[in-house]
């Protein structure tokens, strides 16, 4: 049965109307702008995912199945260094092409910490800790089982992300538990072989500030490195 609309109703449709067109161009203007912003934090997101991936860092082929061996100077002398590119071919890939282009040779080890936790920190050529090569390069490669890095070990040091290993990493000169985090703990790419009291010889002097974790009270300066 058909019923004749009033002219109230027929207001209050258009009413409705107006409101629903309204509703419907504010929707479309939010989808446009919200589109937009998606976009923007999935180039934004892409990009991170991208450098963190190892856009620019050295093709770990150049490095694996293999060990090398050479030197890195350190404070004048040379120490005996082994990289495991069978077990950490991205690191040592990356740690070779550093070396073969000086890029260590001349920087200051930025921080040192004692106390059972005995690790010297290197290869930022700011030497303020927040310098590196340029590239970013993960995931993490060859873990210590239980966490322990014993002493003579060279690991990569990174922030919370498991992909932001670049040119610095630490020297362990007593043995030392680390927390491994969400990110599974740190890439071990090598060992000091020989001549680790060099390192010890700083140590000794703590730092400068007399806390257990900053800048070494001692010179500590790395030199050329070179690896076959």
């Amino acid at each position: 049965m058909s019923q004749t609309k009033t002219p109230q109703s027929a207001t209050s449709n258009s009413k409705k109307m107006v409101v629903l067109v309204i509703a419907i161009v504010v929707a479309l203007v939010a989808l446009v702008g919200g589109g937009a912003l998606l976009l923007g934090a999935m180039e934004k997101s892409d990009a991170g995912q991208v450098a963190a991936g190892g856009s620019g860092a050295p093709d770990p082929a150049e490095a694996e199945n293999r060990e090398w061996t050479g030197t890195l100077d350190f404070n004048g002398k040379a120490m005996d260094v082994t990289l495991f590119g069978d077990k950490a071919p991205q690191a040592v890939a990356s740690f070779l092409h550093l070396s073969e282009t000086d890029f260590f040779d001349g920087t200051a080890c930025h921080r040192l910490t004692t106390g059972g936790f005995d690790i010297l920190q290197c290869g930022d050529p700011t030497g303020t800790g927040t310098g590196g090569p340029g590239y970013e390069f993960g995931p993490v490669e060859n873990a210590p089982a239980g966490n322990l890095y014993k002493k003579g070990t060279l690991a990569m040091a990174r922030t919370s992300d498991p992909n932001s290993n670049g040119s610095q990493f630490f020297i362990v000169y007593g043995d030392t538990t680390i927390d491994p985090g969400a990110a599974g703990g740190y890439t071990v790419f090598g060992e000091v072989a020989g001549g680790l009291d060099a390192v010890e010889k700083v140590a000794a002097q703590g730092t400068a500030n007399g806390a257990q974790d900053g800048t070494p009270a001692a010179e500590a300066v790395l030199g050329a490195a070179s690896f076959k």
